[in-house]
């Protein structure tokens, strides 16, 4: 695995990104390469020669929430609002990556809070799923991730967070099963003690009747 096969020019093609060092993009894309030989491809060929940097400077990309500190992010947007009722920000589209497999888990999230004396500013709640969505992830460990983000920072009442996704590791290979999805539910204060609000966030998002 010591033997380079990426050229001198494309190693030297890489420049520092959000996570990988120039240094960690030729090991990528080497690999990617030796990947390719050892399914019997050859990485020299037309269609696959750019493919090894290709690959590199992808996971830089998918994987950028590795470069956000998410606190950071909420606490510049967190904003003195008198506003008692329940706030939602439905259908986050989101992608991220399976820990397991290295492939694509891909859906939507749905965030809601009670506020108590803060309101957090609507463009970071996407940026938030962004954030732990772009990292090597498994669903239940990103669900917790949010909502347990949000009651730490925003302190509100309470938090629901609700993720429906497909997971190529299950649709492709393994079992094959192409419509399954999977639905995880995380929840914390009013919308854990209190059935009421539970009801009305989760009839809000569909979820009581889509899934």
């Amino acid at each position: 695995m010591d033997e380079m096969l990426i050229t001198p020019e494309v190693a030297a093609s890489f420049t520092d990104g959000p996570v990988l060092a120039t240094e960690c993009k030729v090991v990528v894309a080497n690999a990617v390469a030796h990947i390719l030989r050892a399914v019997g491809e050859d990485p020299q060929r037309e269609g696959l020669r750019d493919t090894p940097s290709r690959v590199a400077r992808m996971y830089d990309e998918i994987l950028a929430g590795y470069a956000v500190d998410p606190v950071a992010l909420l606490n510049n947007a967190l904003f003195d609002v008198d506003y008692p009722e329940m706030v939602i920000v439905g259908d986050i589209d989101f992608w991220s990556m399976c820990e397991h497999h290295l492939l694509p888990i891909f859906g939507k999230a749905h965030v809601g809070y009670i506020p108590r004396d803060k309101v957090v500013g609507l463009s970071k709640i996407p940026r938030v799923v962004d954030t732990f969505a772009r990292r090597l992830q498994v669903q239940e460990r990103m669900t917790r991730q949010i909502a347990e983000l949000l009651q730490e920072l925003a302190n509100p009442l309470g938090v629901g967070v609700v993720i429906r996704a497909t997971h190529l590791c299950m649709s492709m290979r393994g079992t094959q099963k192409a419509n399954a999805h999977m639905r995880t539910t995380y929840l914390t204060g009013a919308f854990l003690t209190h059935p009421e609000t539970r009801a009305e966030f989760l009839g809000s998002i569909g979820a009581t009747t889509r899934d």
